[in-house]
């Protein structure tokens, strides 16, 4: 469920673990952190009604890793 979403969360945590990028352009960064977190809220915000009320508090918050875990859930 919501495999688009997963992926935009994944690659948020890829982008903030990616200590070599930062450390190399570190403004390159911090813009890919913002556009990939832009495309969440876009996501969120076209989506919402879709969300079980706990991943929707977690979006709604920004706790993105624990979205995440909610997602990689069964069903």
């Amino acid at each position: 469920m919501h495999p688009d979403l997963q992926t935009l969360l994944l690659r948020r945590v890829e982008i903030i673990a990616d200590h070599p990028f930062r450390e190399r352009d570190p403004a390159a960064h911090l813009t890919a952190l913002k556009e990939v977190s832009e495309a969440i809220q876009s996501y969120v915000e076209t989506h919402r009604q879709e969300f079980d009320p706990k991943l929707r508090h977690y979006l709604t918050q920004s706790s993105y890793q624990k979205a995440l875990e909610h997602l990689a859930q069964p069903m």
